[in-house]
């Protein structure tokens, strides 16, 4: 933790902020390691508060090392401008991200200081995953395998998309897993063309492709993991779907490495779902950057400049997504490595038919 602390004093000179007050859950967690719901990190050039009520004391002294623990009996904003004002911080940065309307009002009621508004610092930081971070993204993909391993032996005609669904979470708990790591999408038959189709209570049918998006938040980090199986065999067409997101999906775990941008790396499968005439189909980014939140930086899409570097988690899922016929995706998380890659979740991807 000291080292991320260290980067973020660095950080604040950059932008001639004498201290931060860090309210975001995830970036609260990350730099302090606490897992509670309530508290604020107040970060100085030389010293480090977390700021809490009585319900969150000993547990703060426990998970917050390095931190002085300070109680607030009034608001946190209020305990916040006692202690600027203690330490003599002239000029403090807030997540101007995360930070409400009516939380700004309360900083500027409270906080003696100039306020400045700092975006980015954190999450730059948290896009660059230590060797603790990935043994715990890998256990998290791990879980997120064994998932798909489980749901194949369950899935057949007649099943919901939410039992599915459900099965999924109950299992993923049962492996020590939080809970998902987001709502978790069972699309089938037509719905298969619906990228985020969150499950329902529709039958699962003979014949039908079944889109499975999901994830495990395990340890504090997310996996997020889709696969598409086929229900009975599909018709001609929705194999031929199947079969160019699968190479697309393949070309481009293949070919990503760092020094590639986010864009790069997203044309390298939309230029050949497109060369097979399915171009219009594919409508999202390849995909995105992967830790404690299921959707953080870098971006892999057509909009995506920065270069990927070793230490970043990002998910690889192009799709195809016809109206009215069905659809496909396929997602892996890779880390970036010194030469290319290495993916984390490693369930099969060749067209699975499950459920005859």
């Amino acid at each position: 933790m000291n080292k991320r602390i260290e980067q973020l004093r660095k950080d604040l000179h950059s932008i001639q902020a004498d201290a931060i007050l860090v309210e975001s859950p995830t970036n609260r967690r990350y730099l302090s390691g606490f897992t509670g719901t309530s508290g604020a990190l107040l970060i100085s050039e030389k010293d480090a508060f977390f700021i809490t009520d009585f319900r969150y004391m000993e547990q703060a002294k426990e998970q917050c090392i390095g931190f002085e623990i300070v109680k607030h009996t009034a608001s946190l904003y209020e305990e916040a401008g006692n202690l600027v004002k203690k330490t003599g911080i002239t000029s403090l940065a807030f997540e101007k991200e995360y930070t409400t309307y009516a939380t700004y009002e309360s900083l500027q009621k409270h906080i003696g200081a100039d306020l400045l508004p700092a975006a980015g610092m954190i999450e730059q930081m948290r896009m660059y995953k230590d060797a603790d971070e990935l043994d715990i993204l890998k256990e998290a993909a791990q879980v997120a395998d064994q998932a798909f391993t489980h749901i194949t032996t369950i899935l057949k005609p007649g099943v919901t998309e939410l039992e599915i669904s459900n099965e999924l979470e109950f299992f993923m708990r049962k492996q020590g897993a939080v809970s998902s790591s987001f709502d978790i999408i069972v699309a089938s038959g037509w719905r298969s063309a619906l990228p985020h189709g969150v499950a329902t209570d529709k039958v699962i049918e003979k014949g039908e492709l079944v889109t499975m998006d999901y994830g495990a938040y395990y340890k504090g980090y997310c996996s997020d993991i889709t696969r598409t199986v086929a229900v009975g065999e599909p018709s001609a067409e929705l194999h031929n779907i199947y079969t160019c997101v699968y190479e697309a999906q393949l070309k481009a775990v293949e070919a990503i490495k760092p020094g590639m941008t986010g864009s790069e790396a997203d044309l390298i499968a939309r230029q050949y779902i497109t060369e097979k005439g399915y171009g219009e189909y594919f409508g999202h980014g390849l995909g995105h950057g992967l830790g404690m939140e299921v959707h953080e930086g870098p971006r892999v899409s057509p909009k995506g400049k920065q270069a990927l570097e070793p230490g970043m988690v990002v998910t690889v899922e192009p799709g195809i997504y016809v109206p009215g016929t069905g659809g496909t995706r396929i997602e892996d998380d890779i880390v970036i490595t010194q030469n290319g890659n290495e993916r984390l979740t490693h369930s099969p991807k060749e067209l699975m038919v499950v459920g005859e």
